[in-house]
């Protein structure tokens, strides 16, 4: 049977999960059943919700109510009840039970068949290093910072110090979004022109992600203008927008660019230890289904730093072997050349180095910013310690000086 199993995590006194299981599994499918004739169970039966198992974690107690124990409870939901879309299945696992009290959406595994209904990345990391030809490293990004109530040339002379830096791709701030000074189209003609001038100067490809946005019922159209400008790659609002949304823009063959999803609006969601759903989930697992390249979520280290385990549970969600491609983990947020080898050491090779401060606020600029950051990941990689390598790299060795190691 196709299906979706959901994993919930919920308190209550221990040898109280069963009833409770039984009541998520019943009221989110047939909505009850010792009370139906039998010949409404036989007919119902497939349609029913099964809880698979619960287990009980006595050591771990509520903060505030002391006879109260964690557990996680598992319940597969026949996928005869929903249509393969994101919003069938989200309302399905956790529609009305999102308004229960206290219970988080941990995690839902989707069937192999239930699977092949959504995209994933269309071109994922691997389609992501041959367009760039860089095999043998993580990625280097920054950011546009200042760039709203500015005009064209300062965005350009500013894409421009970023790319001479030798970073590998700049996107968009999220929060720039259609507007007379800097218009969509012309973001992508002046820096298709700006990047080509620096490639011709220095051989050095950097990609640039402009924010897709408006209503939308505009965004197909736009995105498919984008493509025909020759953009490189689009920034997408996901959790503003929805899932489903990413979905339609990733499955159209007349867009095909790489997609990158914002973390915005997800904190509403995903923030509470005991409420709403986990971010290895929303920002790992599920953007990816949907058809992220990349995903973007806040570092461990930084300035707006998630728990630990978090932010390694979505880059594992992002990269794990699965029928889809894999997508591209961007933790964000804070970053400077001091963390690169503690990043390269929890992410690994597959993951892309996202920085704005951390670029911007070098002493020489962001073309400065830029050379610290290659640097870091080029000694890192190597096996050479920061303050050694800085040594000999001057950009390198003011950051340090700047900002410290990790």
């Amino acid at each position: 049977m196709s299906e979706v199993i959901a994993s919930y995590q919920i308190y209550g006194k221990t040898g109280s999960f069963e009833k409770k299981a039984e009541g998520i599994a019943l009221g989110l499918t047939v909505g009850s059943w010792t009370d139906l004739p039998l010949l409404e169970q036989n007919q119902l039966a497939k349609h029913k919700g099964q809880v698979i198992s619960i287990q009980e974690f006595p050591a771990d107690v509520h903060p505030d109510k002391k006879d109260e124990i964690k557990a996680e409870v598992k319940i597969s939901y026949p996928s005869l009840n929903f249509s393969s879309d994101f919003p069938a299945i989200l309302t399905t696992v956790f529609g009305k039970l999102s308004l229960d009290g206290e219970i988080k959406l941990q995690d839902l595994i989707f069937a192999p068949k239930l699977l092949q209904s959504f995209p994933g990345p269309q071109f994922g990391i691997e389609g992501i290093r041959s367009i760039l030809n860089i095999q043998d490293r993580p990625l280097v990004m920054s950011i546009f910072k200042g760039v709203i109530g500015r005009d064209l040339d300062y965005l350009t002379s500013q894409l421009r110090e970023q790319a001479l830096g030798g970073v590998d791709l700049v996107k968009d701030d999220e929060i720039l979004f259609e507007n007379p000074l800097t218009p969509f189209e012309k973001r992508i003609l002046a820096s298709k022109k700006v990047l080509q001038e620096v490639f011709e100067e220095t051989g050095h490809r950097t990609l640039y992600a402009v924010n897709l946005t408006g209503r939308t019922s505009e965004l197909r159209d736009k995105a498919r203008k984008a493509k025909e400008l020759g953009a490189d790659a689009l920034l997408f609002n996901v959790h503003s927008y929805g899932l489903d949304v990413l979905q339609e823009l990733a499955e159209d063959e007349e867009i095909r660019l790489p997609l990158m999803a914002h973390p915005a609006f997800s904190g509403a969601f995903t923030s509470s230890p005991f409420y709403g759903v986990s971010g290895s989930l929303v920002l790992g697992k599920l953007v990816r289904y949907a058809g992220a390249d990349f995903s973007l979520f806040p570092s461990p280290y930084g300035s707006v730093a998630l728990e630990k385990s978090i932010a390694l549970a979505i880059g594992e969600k992002l990269t794990e072997e699965t029928s889809l491609k894999q997508a591209f983990p961007v933790p964000s947020a804070g970053i400077h050349p001091g963390l690169v080898p503690l990043l390269i050491k929890d992410f690994g090779k597959d993951c892309i180095i996202n920085a704005g401060g951390g670029v911007h606020g070098h002493p020489h600029g962001a073309a400065g910013g830029g050379k610290a950051f290659r640097q870091a990941v080029a000694a890192a990689l190597a096996g050479v310690s920061l303050s050694d390598a800085a040594i000999e790299q001057i950009e390198l060795r003011e950051a340090l000086e700047l900002w410290g190691g990790a």
